[in-house]
């Protein structure tokens, strides 16, 4: 734990976890691929940006259960046509890399609207289905209602593992179910869950509560949460998705000279730099707990720039 200034840090050290070189993707696929096999699926097929560490571990995860893994992909994918104003690059090395060993089946497209993406995991799961495939198709970012209840059952752990209950928990949040599940369990509790969002849309907090509405209906634990009931963040995402800030490569570089522990430029130094601006405007005091969410292999990702023609 770190202190000062009224508050106590510790960090949840979900980056070692034992499968993949860790991340709180393990938690998710727990679950997801305990339903596969219970489907009689015999082919993965899961999507996401090149880096994806979802991908990275459900390539894993899902050979380890002897069955075949497809990845759909895109380098940079963004959430409408008028929001793609990034410089075109073409991603290396990170997951990448670890993905190649694992035995993944990679799809790369080139960079579009998420919704396209969507479309060409289904036209792939499809086509999987033709050839006489059993197909479990594994939700962006593993959030589906078994996604968020891995986080419902996590926040259970750590509250056991506590020995008083944290004043905020604050957490990356992209795609969902980590920040629904630990809110759901700490839902009217003096336990205050903040996600920082990794991603410039505000349409993610519909997202978060339609993800909430389904939870509550297929698991049936907690409650259905409102837009009231979560504390996101989009303030802290700089340039884009899946591209570093300058306040995120400093809370990086703070945490590892101090802490000795590696964030990663994507989601984990973004939240643990809206943890710090948080903390130094007085709004967090206390036991705060960092969800440290991994991502480590980001930090040996490349950009080279794609040549035209």
């Amino acid at each position: 734990a770190r202190g000062g200034r009224g508050h106590r840090l510790w960090v949840k050290r979900d980056d070692l976890t034992g499968m993949a070189l860790g991340g709180n993707k393990g938690r998710k696929l727990e679950f997801l691929l305990a339903d596969a096999r219970a489907q009689g699926a015999t082919h993965l097929v899961c999507s996401g940006a090149s880096q994806s560490n979802l991908i990275r571990q459900a390539a894993v995860a899902g050979r380890m259960a002897g069955l075949h893994v497809t990845a759909i992909c895109m380098d940079q994918p963004y959430q409408s046509k008028g929001r793609s104003e990034v410089l075109p690059h073409r991603e290396t090395g990170g997951n990448l890399t670890l993905d190649e060993w694992s035995g993944l089946h990679r799809v790369r497209l080139p960079n579009g609207t998420w919704d396209e993406l969507d479309a060409a995991v289904e036209a792939e799961a499809t086509r999987l289905s033709a050839e006489g495939e059993s197909v479990y198709v594994v939700p962006l970012g593993g959030s589906a209602p078994l996604g968020a209840y891995a986080f419902y059952r996590a926040g259970e752990e750590v509250s056991l593992q506590a020995h008083q209950p944290f004043d905020a928990i604050v957490t990356a949040s992209s795609s969902g179910s980590t920040q629904v599940g630990l809110t759901t369990w700490f839902a009217d509790s003096a336990t205050r869950v903040i996600g920082i969002s990794a991603d410039p849309e505000p349409e993610i907090l519909d997202d978060l509560v339609d993800l909430s509405a389904r939870f509550r209906h297929e698991i049936g634990v907690g409650r259905a949460l409102h837009a009231s009931d979560f504390d996101f963040r989009l303030g802290y995402v700089g340039p884009g998705y899946g591209i570093a800030s300058p306040t995120g490569d400093a809370a990086l570089r703070d945490l590892v000279q101090t802490e000795g522990i590696f964030l990663d430029p994507t989601y984990t130094a973004k939240a643990f730099a809206g943890l710090t601006d948080l903390v130094n405007r007085g709004e967090l005091r206390g036991r705060i707990l960092f969800w440290h969410t991994g991502g480590t292999p980001a930090l040996f990702a490349g950009q080279s720039l794609m040549v035209e023609g």
